[in-house]
């Protein structure tokens, strides 16, 4: 690996991504957590066509899209299924078209998972699709060469399987009392 002006820029842009989007687990105002969430999106495009990821990029382009419509779903307060497909059929066609061998698909595989998880409204198990979309961030992160989309992929992995236990524990505890 080559380390070039533009990997690096594309290094400290990941960074700033990543530090978007664990505000948004802090913020309270939900306007502010999708204003935090699209300059995440927008910080890994950037990262994606630095190092010409083009497959991540795509997903990111279908996370925006699925966001704005998740957003004015909630308005309606109802999730519909046809959504969910043309989202994930929106995938496949940016699969298709950045194709760059089956560890490209790791991205793909990552956003339909996680569009799935954000799509149903159970956030348990939105905690636990959580770790698999990690560790595919992980892996493709490892595929692009971006050594801090890997290391802050890993971080959320961790923040993602934690979160999971503690509410696993925090059942069986209220189970035996």
């Amino acid at each position: 690996m080559k380390i070039t002006l533009i990997y690096v820029i594309a290094q400290i842009i990941v960074i700033i991504g990543y530090i978007f989007l664990a505000m948004t687990y802090f913020l309270k105002d939900r306007k502010n957590i999708i204003l935090a969430n699209f300059l995440s999106l927008l910080a890994a495009g950037i990262s994606f066509l630095l190092l010409s990821a083009y497959t991540g990029l795509s997903m990111v382009l279908v996370a925006i899209i699925r966001n704005i419509i998740f957003l004015f779903e909630d308005k309606e307060n109802k999730r519909n299924i046809v959504v969910l497909i043309v989202l994930l059929f929106i995938s496949t066609c940016f699969a298709y078209f950045t194709y760059n061998g089956f560890l490209s698909l790791l991205a793909v595989f990552a956003t339909m998972l996680y569009t799935y998880a954000l799509w149903q409204k159970n956030p348990k198990l939105y905690k636990i699709l959580g770790i698999p979309v990690s560790l595919l961030g992980i892996f493709y992160n490892i595929y692009i060469l971006s050594i801090f989309g890997t290391i802050l992929e890993g971080i959320i992995l961790l923040v993602s399987a934690v979160s999971t236990m503690i509410d696993y524990r925090k059942k069986l505890i209220k189970e035996r009392w």
